[in-house]
C-alpha cells in the first residue's frame, strides 16, 4: 500500500498538483488511520493533499485510476466529496468539526431575509502585514500546519532572492579597494595608454563544488523543503552542485517546481540511520570529496540509537574545504534522547540552529 500511495502521489506531481515531502507523509498517516474503505480513503488523501479545490478534478481522476474497485466507482454526475469532509474537517485536520459546523447541523436555516449583512473585512494595515510576516519567520518548522506552510512559501521565495543577492555581491568583483596595477594597464592599451578604468583587486574565490545532504525523514521534512527552496537559487554560484536526500539510504534528489523528486526509491517512514547514509556517501561517492568541496548538511542528528559512525565523518571532513551543519531542533534539545550532534560537531567547521525560516536564511548566509 506504501508503494502504491507513493506512485499516486508521485502522479499528482506530474499531473501538475503540489505535494511536497511533508504533505506526503501526512497523507500516508491519513490513509493507515482510515484503511482501505474508498470515500474515507479518498477524503483522507484529499484533505492532505489539496491545497487549491482547482486540483480536485485531477485528483479524482487520478484516485478512481489507482484506487477504485470495480463495481465501486462513483457514479456519473457524482459530486466529488468536499476536501475536508470526513476525515481531517475543519481547518486544524485532526477530524473535529469547527464550533461553527455544530452550532449550523442543530438549526434550521436563517430565512434569507433576516440575514444580517457582515460589515466589510478590513484590509490589513501595513503594520499588521509586517507583523504576520515576522510571525511567519519565527515560527518553528514543527509547529507549521499545512496553511501556515503554504503562506511562508512566497515568504521564503522572497528570501531565496535575498540569498542570492548576498552572494553575487559576495562574488563579484570589487568596485573598489587596492589598485590591481598590471589589470589596470592592460585594459588602458584600449584607449592609447590612459587609465580610463582602473582596476581593483578583491578576494574573488574559484567556484566551489557543492553537496547538500536534507533529512526528509517526518520531524525535519518542512526544514528540508524550505532549505531547498533557498537553496535552489545559489546553486548557480557553485561549480558543480550535488543534492542528495535521506532517511536510511542515501539517494540523489532534485528540487523542481518547489517539489523535492528522489531519483531512486525512498522510504519516507524507514527509521533514521545517519551513519548507514555517511557509509553510502563515503562508499558509493568517494570522488566528488575534494579540496574544492563544501558539505551542506541539513539534520536533526537523530540516528534512533544506531552507530552514528562520526568516524566516517571525520574521513570526509579531512577530503573536503568545509562542513556545515544546519540543525532544525532547538539547541536546548540538542543531544537529548537519540540525538547524537556531539558525535558529529567536532567533525563540523560550522554548526547553526536553523529551526525557522529566519534561522534558516542566516545559517545560509554564514555557509556559503
Amino acid at each position: 500500500m506504501k508503494i502504491r500511495l507513493l506512485d499516486f502521489i508521485n502522479q499528482l506531481r506530474d499531473a501538475g498538483v503540489r505535494a511536497s515531502v511533508a504533505e506526503s507523509l501526512d497523507a500516508m498517516a491519513a490513509a493507515a488511520a482510515v484503511g482501505v474503505e474508498q470515500e474515507a480513503l479518498r477524503a483522507g488523501l484529499a484533505t492532505t493533499l489539496i491545497k487549491d479545490q482547482a486540483d480536485r478534478p485531477t485528483f479524482d481522476t487520478l484516485f478512481d485510476r489507482f484506487f477504485a474497485v470495480a463495481g465501486r466507482t462513483r457514479a456519473r454526475g457524482e459530486r466529488p466529496q468536499p476536501v475536508g469532509e470526513g476525515i481531517g474537517q475543519g481547518e486544524s485536520g485532526t477530524g473535529h468539526q469547527r464550533p461553527d459546523q455544530r452550532s449550523e447541523r442543530g438549526t434550521a436555516p436563517t430565512p434569507h431575509h433576516e440575514r444580517q449583512r457582515r460589515p466589510a473585512q478590513r484590509e490589513d494595515t501595513a503594520a499588521e502585514r509586517a507583523a504576520h510576516r515576522r510571525r511567519l519567520l519565527e515560527l518553528p518548522f514543527d509547529a507549521m500546519d499545512a496553511r501556515a506552510v503554504e503562506e511562508a512559501e512566497d515568504l521564503a521565495a522572497e528570501l531565496s532572492r535575498h540569498l542570492r543577492a548576498h552572494l553575487c555581491r559576495r562574488y563579484q568583483r570589487a568596485p573598489a579597494g587596492r589598485l590591481d596595477f598590471r589589470r589596470t594597464i592592460r585594459a588602458s592599451l584600449g584607449s592609447g595608454g590612459v587609465p580610463i578604468d582602473p582596476m581593483f583587486r578583491t578576494r574573488r574565490p574559484g567556484k566551489l563544488d557543492l553537496i547538500g545532504l536534507c533529512d526528509l525523514s517526518h520531524s525535519t521534512a518542512i526544514a528540508a523543503d524550505f532549505c531547498l527552496a533557498l537553496l535552489a537559487p545559489a546553486t548557480a554560484f557553485f561549480r558543480r552542485v550535488h543534492l542528495f536526500g535521506y532517511v536510511d539510504q542515501l539517494v540523489e534528489i532534485s528540487f523542481e517546481r518547489g517539489h523535492v523528486i528522489p531519483h531512486q526509491p525512498l522510504d519516507l517512514a524507514a527509521r533514521s540511520d545517519f551513519g548507514q547514509v555517511l557509509r553510502q556517501l563515503w562508499e558509493h561517492w568517494e570522488p566528488l570529496l575534494s579540496r574544492n568541496t563544501v558539505v551542506l548538511i541539513l539534520g536533526d542528528a537523530r540516528n534512533n540509537r544506531r552507530p552514528p559512525r562520526a568516524d566516517i565523518l571525520a574521513r570526509i571532513r579531512n577530503r573536503v574545504r568545509r562542513v556545515m551543519w544546519l540543525n532544525p531542533e532547538p539547541r536546548a534539545r540538542w543531544s537529548s534522547g537519540d540525538s547524537v550532534i556531539d558525535s558529529y560537531v567536532k567533525h563540523c567547521d560550522d554548526l547553526f540552529t536553523a529551526g525557522n525560516l529566519r534561522e534558516l536564511q542566516r545559517a545560509l548566509r554564514a555557509a556559503l
